[in-house]
Parts: structure tokens; sequence; C-alpha cells
């Protein structure tokens, strides 16, 4: 999915390979621990000013259509 590239970005010589949002050295990992923690999406952007709302929200909904097609599967 072309989006995805627009979004998050893997390579060896950034954060040894670490998916980052795009134009950041951020871990997408990042904005689930945030979440997971029970902080909001606003407080995650306050933390990591690189990272634009959209990619934040199309990193989620990633993972959502992720899990919903792995849903389906079964």
């Amino acid at each position: 999915m072309e989006r995805n590239r627009d979004v998050v970005h893997s390579d060896p010589e950034i954060m040894s390979g670490t998916p980052v949002f795009v134009g950041t050295r951020v871990p997408v990992h990042n904005l689930f621990d945030y979440l997971e923690a029970g902080d909001s999406l606003d407080r995650f952007l306050a933390s990591f000013p690189s990272v634009t709302r959209e990619q934040a929200i199309a990193a989620l909904e990633i993972g959502k259509e992720a899990v919903t097609d792995l849903a389906s599967v079964d």
C-alpha cells in the first residue's frame, strides 16, 4: 500500500531499522505505547512535535486495517 510509505519508514541506517514516522526518528511503537498507557493523541503529539497529526492518525488507520484483515481471515 503506497500510503504506508508516506507514514512509516524502516531503514537500517535510522534507529537500526526500527519503523519510524517518515521524516522523523520517532519510532511508531511510541504512539501505541502512549495510547496503551492511557495518554491522549494530543499528549503524544506534544511530546513528539516532528510527528504530524495526519501521520499519527494514518498510522492508527494502518494498524486498524491490519487487525481487521487478520480478523477476516479466521
